[in-house]
This record gives C-alpha cells, structure tokens and sequence, in this order.
C-alpha cells in the first residue's frame, strides 16, 4: 500500500488531489492547519494530521505520529498581499516565501527519513506558470498579465529547487507540477480549468513508477521544455 501526504489538503486542488490518489490506491495523509476545517478530505477517506508548513514544531510533530511514507505532495500554499509594485513591501514578500518554498523545505526536510526507507520514494512539489519567465514574458499566455511579484518569485523558486532536490536525491523520483488557470478560491474561481484538470499532473507526477522522470515540471499535457 503506498502512503501519502498531501499538504493543504483540505480545500481545492489540495482536495481533488486527494480524492484522485485514494481512488489510484493510496492511503493519503491531508496535512492541514485546522483540523477543525478537514471534514471534506475526512470524508474521502483521508486520514488528518495537524500540519502548518510555516511552523517547525507542528511539522515535527506531524511526522513524529507518520509510521511510513512513500509520496510526498508539497501542495500547500499562499497568494500573498501584493499584487504589483505599489502594494510590495518586505514583509509581504517574506511572507510568500516562508508558505510557499521555505515550507516545502521545512516538510520535505523532515520527511526525507521516511521517504529513504521507502521503495520507491516520490516528490511532487506544486508550483505554477506563472514562476516560469517565458510564460509570464510571452503576450498570450494565462500568466503574462499577472502582475504578483513575490507569488511568482515564490513558485520560480519551487521549480529550481525541485530541480536541485532530484540531483541531489537520485533515488528518488522529484518533479514539479504546474496545475494551469483553474478555477480555485486563489482566484475567485475564475480560472478556465476545473480541479480535476489542475490536478492531472500533481497525480500523474504522484503515480510515477521507479524508471519515471525526475528533476522534470510537468502540466497537464506533459514535460515543460526549459
């Protein structure tokens, strides 16, 4: 039985990212701030750990109560308070950074005991287009007019580091996904994807087998080409 983890895993791409890995099989772990906020994932069969990925002791305390883990799905995440350059501070800019890669670190961190004692250990960190330059440079894209400094600088980061993390893990299989535009309460559910449609490739990527890619960001269609 392959045991995953999901962080953020009560609401939106969090959830049907769940609901599709227990259909696939798997025994999922929702990591969630407010367990209190978890009756959704609960009633798919999830079971719920107390897990906010901006705090080391409730992460550690996490993973002190997770016997085994095969598959980790870094999901959790923040839009942030600034929207262009006139509303941009420091602290605005730390705070996306601290949520959106300081937390994957911190949980990947403290995962990575269990995820070594596992056969066929799987990464999946969920990032974005819009922390890719080309899509954000290019006019036509969904992500060229999105003006976010400190959410795009965040999910750039995400997909360098999985890039470092799978060189330096070769064992293990560690991709980034990106969900496209869908509709989420991150944007007002104005987005042109359904859940399901931005979760393909957090599950594909969750469902790799041992001779899978690795150091790789995929959406929905497959591999981004750097």
């Amino acid at each position: 039985m392959t045991t995953t983890l999901i962080t953020g895993a009560n609401r939106s791409l969090g959830l049907e990212t769940a609901r599709r890995l227990i259909e696939a099989g798997h025994t999922v772990i929702a990591g969630v701030r407010d367990p209190d906020d978890a009756d959704a994932v609960r009633s798919l069969g999830a079971s719920v750990v107390q897990l906010d990925v901006t705090d080391q002791a409730s992460v550690d305390a996490a993973f002190a109560s997770i016997p085994a883990l095969d598959v980790l799905v870094n999901n959790a995440g923040i839009s942030g308070t600034s929207y262009g350059v006139d509303d941009l501070t420091a602290e605005a800019m730390t705070a996306v950074l601290e949520a959106n890669v300081t937390g994957i670190v911190r949980v990947t961190q403290a995962a990575l005991p269990l995820l070594r004692a596992s056969e066929h250990p799987v990464v999946v960190n969920v990032a974005s287009g819009v922390g890719w330059p080309r899509f954000l440079s290019t006019p036509g894209h969904d992500e060229f007019p999105v003006p976010m400094i400190p959410y795009a600088a965040s999910k750039a980061a995400v997909i360098a580091l999985t890039v470092q993390y799978a060189k330096n893990l070769p064992t293990f299989r560690v991709n980034v996904s990106d969900p496209g535009y869908t509709a989420t309460d991150f944007n007002g559910h104005s987005g042109h994807q359904t859940v399901t449609e931005g979760t393909d490739a957090t599950v594909a990527l969750a469902l790799v087998g041992p001779d899978g890619p690795t150091g790789e960001f995929h959406n929905r269609h497959g591999r981004i080409d750097y």
